[in-house]
C-alpha cells in the first residue's frame, strides 16, 4: 500500500491571486493540482492500493481532513473545503504528517528494532507540501529558521533519530505564481526551490520544485507520479581508495560484447578519466533509492535478508541505541568476483539513478562487484563483514545491490562444501568451522540462515542442530517487553487519533462562508437558543407539580447565543410546509409560488405533491458521477428462474446444444446405399456393420431414431431403398 500525504499550506497569503485563465488563488491552484496528482495517478494499475490523505496547517486535530479511515470520495469534498485562515506553521504542520505516518508504523512493528532492517517491510510514503513559499510565522511572530518541534513525541519516537522514516519522502511545490504578466519564459528543467522547505526535501531524498507557470505546474506532477515508488532510501559512501582506471584490455573486451548497443565509448572514457582525475567527487557520498517491487503472485514486497544493525546486539543491554532514518552504507573499490551458489536465496535491489550508478557503468565492467558494509556491525571492527555487493547488470542499463547473507565469503564457500562434498552429513571439522562462522554473525540473522538451509534442501533436523533455537534471541527480556508496551501504546494512539478526525464537525459548505469565499449568498439554516423564561408562578407553586418542576429546572443549562445547526439535503428543502407564508425565504418564494399553482386545482388530497418530479430527481452536478454510492444502495437483483444456458464455447454452431449431437450432410444421404469408399455402412459415419434384417429389402425397415439437431422435430427424414445392383455374369 502507497501512502500519498498531499500537505496544503492555508495560510493567509495562499489568498493572492496568480495570473492564470480566470484569476484563481494559490489555494484553487493547489487543489486543481492535487486533481490532476489523482488522475493522473489513477491511470497506473499500481494506484490500487493507494491511500490518500489531507492534511493542513491547522492546528491538530482539526489539520487532519482525510486520514487513516477516510475514502477517496471524502478526499475529494475536504479538498474542495479547504479555505485560507491561519498561519504558515510548516515545522509544526510537517511534523504532525510524519506522527501520523509513523504511529501505524509502530503498531504494525514493520521497523523490526533491533533486529536488521528489512528492505521488504516497508510502508511507501510520499509527502507532497504545496505552498506558497512566503515566511513561515506562528502566534510569536515571523521565524526565519525552519524547526521541527520535538517536544510532542509518539510511542516509539525516540528510537530514530529523525522524524521520518526510509521509505518515507518529502516533496515540495513552491508556487511562485506572479500575478502580473511574465516576462521571461520559462524553461525545460524545473529548477529547485531556493526556500528552507529544500533542505528538509533533500534530507528525506526527495526534491523542491520552483513553480512559475501553469504548464511548469502541469510538467511537475507528471514527474511527481513517476517518482511515486516502492522502495527504502539509503545513504551510500565510499571507503578506501579510488578503483584504478580500466585498462586498454577491458574496455576492448566490453566493447566487443557491447557492440551494436549503440554505446558512446568514447564520451565514457573521458568521464571515466575525468571522475579519476577528482574532477568529480559527488560519487562517493549518495543518498538514493532502491526498488522494493511487489511481488507479482503475492502483491506485497517480499525478501530473505536484513540490512545489519550499526551496533553488535547484547543481551545484557537493558536499551536500544537510537538508529539513524537511513543506513549508512559504505563501499569499497576494490574489485571482487560476485559469488552466489545454487539454491541459495538472496535479494536484489535496482538502484536509482545517481553520480555513483553513472560512474559505475561507464567503467562497463558487468563481471565484477564492490562489496558494501555497515559500520559496527560487528564487535571488533569499525567496518564490519561485508553483507551483500554493488554490481552493475549485464546489459550496462542499471546497478544493483544484492544483499547476501551477513559475512558471505565465509559462509558460501562451507554451504557449498555441505551440500557438494559432504552430502548433507557434516563432519566435526566442517562444524567447527561453522560455529565459528555463527560468532561473526548476528543473532537476527538465525532465523533467515535456518530458511534458507531448508530451502537449499537440508532437513529441518539437520538446520535445527546446526541453528539452534538459542541464537533466535538477540534482544533482552526488559527490551522486549519495552517494545511491546510501546507497541501497545501506539494502538491506542493511533485508535484516538482515528476516532478524534472520524468525530470532527462536518465542515459549512463553501458557499456559507460568504462572498470572500465563493461569491455564493447562501445562508446556514440554524435555530438560535434563547435564555429561557422564568416559569410561570401558578405551576411552580402547584402542591403537585413543585417538584417535578423544581427538579428539571435544575438539570437545565445556560446557552447564550448559541445556535443548532440544521442538517437539510436537497430533498428535505422541496418538503417544506410552510403556515404562515411570510416564514418563506425570499430566494424560495418562485418555487413555492409554482408548488402552489400545481397543487391548486387538484381533485382531492391524495393528489397533491409537495416535491414535484423535476426537483425529486434533480442532483448536484458534483454528484452526477458518483455511481459507486448509488450502486450501494441498489437492491441486489433476484436470480431467474430458468437460468440460460452458457456458451461454452466461442466458435461454430450458436444453436448447437451438445458437441457429440451433430448433423450435417454427410449424415443425410439423400439416395441410400452407400458407395464402395464407405464399406457398407448405408451412409453412416459410424463404423457398425448392418445386420440380416436391414440388409434385406423385404423386411420391414425400422424407423431410425433421428439426432436431435437444427431440423424440426416434426419433419421426418426417409431414406429410399436403393434398387439392388445387377448381378454379374460370373
Amino acid at each position: 500500500m502507497t501512502i500519498i500525504v498531499f500537505l496544503i499550506d492555508t495560510s493567509a497569503s495562499m489568498n493572492q491571486r496568480a495570473y492564470l485563465g480566470g484569476r484563481p488563488t494559490l489555494l484553487d491552484v493547489a487543489k486543481g493540482a492535487v486533481e490532476t496528482f489523482v488522475k493522473v495517478r489513477q491511470r497506473s494499475p499500481e494506484s490500487r492500493g493507494d491511500r490518500y490523505m489531507l492534511l493542513t496547517f491547522e492546528d491538530p486535530p482539526a489539520n487532519i481532513k482525510a486520514g487513516w479511515k477516510e475514502n477517496l470520495a471524502t478526499f475529494m469534498n475536504e479538498l474542495k473545503n479547504l479555505q485560507c485562515v491561519g498561519m504558515t506553521t510548516m515545522g509544526a504542520a510537517l511534523k504532525h504528517a510524519f506522527d501520523v505516518l509513523n504511529i501505524n508504523r509502530m503498531q504494525t512493528g514493520i521497523d523490526t528494532y533491533g533486529q536488521g532492517r528489512c528492505p521488504y517491510f516497508l510502508e511507501p510514503s510520499v509527502i507532497v507540501v504545496i505552498t506558497d513559499g512566503g515566511k513561515l510565522s506562528n502566534s510569536a511572530g515571523v521565524q526565519e529558521d525552519f524547526n521541527l518541534p520535538m517536544h510532542s513525541p509518539i510511542p516509539g519516537s525516540e528510537l530514530t533519530r529523525e522524524p521520518f522514516r526510509w521509505d518515507q519522502r518529502l516533496f515540495s511545490l513552491v508556487l511562485r505564481l506572479s500575478g502580473t504578466p511574465a516576462l521571461d519564459r520559462d524553461v525545460g528543467l524545473v529548477p529547485s526551490d531556493g526556500s528552507p522547505i529544500d533542505a528538509m526535501c533533500e534530507v528525506t531524498g526527495g526534491r523542491s520544485y520552483c513553480i512559475t507557470s501553469h504548464r511548469m505546474l502541469m510538467q511537475c506532477i507528471d514527474s511527481l507520479v513517476q517518482k511515486v515508488q516502492s522502495g527504502v532510501v539509503i545513504n551510500f559512501e565510499k571507503i578506501g581508495p579510488d578503483p584504478p582506471p580500466v585498462t586498454s584490455e577491458d574496455a576492448t573486451a566490453v566493447d566487443n560484447d557491447s557492440e551494436g548497443k549503440g554505446n558512446d565509448n568514447e564520451s565514457d572514457k573521458d568521464y571515466i578519466s575525468s571522475l579519476s582525475a577528482g574532477n568529480s567527487t559527488a560519487w562517493h557520498a549518495c543518498r538514493r533509492l532502491i526498488y522494493v517491487p511487489r511481488s507479482a503472485q503475492k502483491g506485497f514486497a517480499v525478501g530473505f535478508w536484513p540490512i545489519p544493525e550499526s551496533f553488535w546486539p547484547d543481551l545484557s543491554s537493558s536499551s536500544l541505541p537510537p538508529r539513524s532514518a537511513h543506513p549508512n552504507v559504505k563501499f569499497t573499490c576494490t574489485s571482487q568476483e560476485p559469488m552466489v551458489i545454487e539454491n541459495l536465496p538472496f535479494d536484489k535491489y535496482e538502484m536509482e539513478p545517481s553520480p555513483l550508478t553513472q560512474f559505475i557503468l561507464a567503467r562497463k565492467q558487468p563481471t565484477v562487484c564492490w562489496q558494501v558494509f555497515v559500520a559496527n556491525s560487528y564487535k571488533n571492527s569499525e567496518v564490519g563483514h561485508p553483507f551483500g555487493y554493488l554490481k552493475a547488470s549485464t546489459n550496462l542499463t542499471c546497478v544493483n545491490l544484492f544483499v547476501m547473507p551477513y559475512n558471505y565469503p565465509v559462509l558460501l564457500p562451507l554451504l557449498e562444501e555441505l551440500f557438494k562434498v559432504h552430502r548433507l552429513k557434516p563432519t566435526s571439522e566442517w562444524r567447527t568451522q561453522f560455529q565459528n562462522y555463527l560468532r561473526t554473525m548476528p543473532a537476527y540473522y538465525a532465523g533467515a540462515l535456518r530458511r534458507a538451509l531448508t530451502r537449499m534442501g537440508a532437513q529441518g533436523s539437520l538446520s535445527q542442530s546446526l541453528i539452534p533455537d538459542t541464537l533466535d534471541n538477540s534482544l533482552s527480556y526488559s527490551v522486549l517487553n519495552y517494545l511491546k508496551r510501546l507497541k501497545n501504546q501506539a494502538k491506542m494512539e493511533f485508535d484516538r487519533l482515528c476516532n478524534e478526525v472520524g468525530s470532527k464537525p462536518p465542515p459549512l459548505s463553501s458557499g456559507s462562508s460568504g462572498k470572500s469565499a465563493g461569491g455564493s449568498s447562501a445562508i446556514t439554516e440554524g435555530v438560535r437558543v434563547s435564555p429561557r423564561s422564568p416559569l410561570k408562578k401558578d405551576l411552580v407553586s402547584h402542591p403537585l407539580l413543585q417538584d417535578k418542576f423544581t427538579s428539571l429546572r435544575e438539570q437545565l443549562n445556560e446557552f447564550g447565543g448559541f445556535v443548532v445547526g440544521l442538517m437539510r439535503g436537497h430533498c428535505q428543502k422541496g418538503k417544506q410546509s410552510y403556515r404562515n407564508p411570510f416564514d418563506i425565504p425570499r430566494r424560495c418564494l418562485l418555487d413555492q409560488v409554482v408548488r402552489m399553482r400545481a397543487n391548486f386545482l387538484q381533485p382531492a388530497l391524495s393528489h397533491t405533491k409537495l416535491v414535484d418530479d423535476d426537483f425529486a430527481h434533480s442532483m448536484p452536478v458534483s454528484q452526477m458521477g458518483n455511481y459507486q454510492e448509488y450502486l450501494k444502495r441498489m437492491q441486489p437483483q433476484l436470480r431467474e428462474i430458468e437460468s440460460a444456458p452458457v456458451r461454452q464455447h466461442m466458435f461454430g454452431n450458436p444453436f448447437k446444444i451438445d458437441k457429440r449431437m451433430m448433423v450435417d450432410e454427410a449424415d443425410i444421404d439423400p439416395v441410400g446405399g452407400g458407395s464402395g469408399t464407405h464399406g457398407g455402412t448405408g451412409g453412416h459415419r459410424s463404423g457398425t456393420k448392418r445386420n440380416a434384417s436391414q440388409m434385406d429389402p423385404s423386411s420391414p425397415r425400422p424407423p431410425s431414431k433421428r439426432k436431435p439437431g437444427p431440423i424440426p422435430r416434426h419433419v421426418v427424414v426417409r431414406r429410399p431403398n436403393s434398387p439392388s445392383p445387377p448381378s454379374s455374369p460370373l
